[in-house]
């Protein structure tokens, strides 16, 4: 398979591209580096990363950013981040998507444990994570051509314990080689709409 991982080069997506390189070719794309450079926050790019890398089997989201913030604190701008970037910029992945992709072929999105097991500061995290996993549900049902739709789910990850780890007190980290099963059961497998949880 031709798949367009976007996102190759986080802890997630290098673990990902790992794995699925050894079967697949694999083309990583991100806002600063890989092979092709592409702004999930626009539109126009998102197209454009389409028209320039053809037949594409599968497309992989294992990114988005999003803010820590205090509810009291979150702005509409702050929170605008997490709209733009993990909610939108994924969403548009598959609208736009939709049209270029092969026939049979797949989308795998990016959530998170926050939308399920909340945390201090997590709200816009949680709020973007909770819509993609709705619209992969709802989008699984509707998508033509045999094209599948899922999204993977991780807990904190232990690689990125030292980062994050304050947020997350009393979770259980799981290894980045863990959740990359996910996206590689995802792509290579049958199901659609689902939500694969790594906690």
């Amino acid at each position: 398979m031709k798949i367009l991982l976007i996102g190759g080069t986080g802890t997630i997506g290098k673990s990902v591209a790992e794995k699925l390189k050894l079967d697949h070719e694999v083309i990583i794309a991100s806002k600063s580096n890989g092979d092709y450079k592409v702004d999930l926050t626009s539109v126009e790019s998102i197209e454009k990363m389409y028209k320039d890398i053809p037949n594409i089997d599968a497309v992989i989201s294992a990114t988005g950013a999003s803010r820590f913030s205090d509810l009291s604190e979150l702005t509409p701008e702050i929170n605008e981040i997490a709209i733009n970037s993990k909610l939108k910029g994924q969403v548009n992945l598959v609208l736009v998507g939709q049209h270029y992709i092969n026939e049979g072929g797949s989308f795998t999105l990016t959530t998170g444990i926050m939308m399920d097991d909340p945390i201090l500061k997590g709200s816009s995290a949680a709020m973007a994570n909770g819509a993609v996993a709705g619209f992969v549900k709802s989008a699984a049902i509707e998508l033509k051509r045999n094209i599948r739709i899922n999204t993977v789910s991780p807990n904190v990850l232990e690689e990125s314990i030292d980062k994050f780890g304050a947020f997350f007190k009393g979770f259980n980290p799981v290894p980045a080689d863990k959740v990359a099963n996910a996206f590689v059961k995802s792509v290579e497998g049958a199901q659609t709409g689902q939500v694969y949880k790594v906690y």
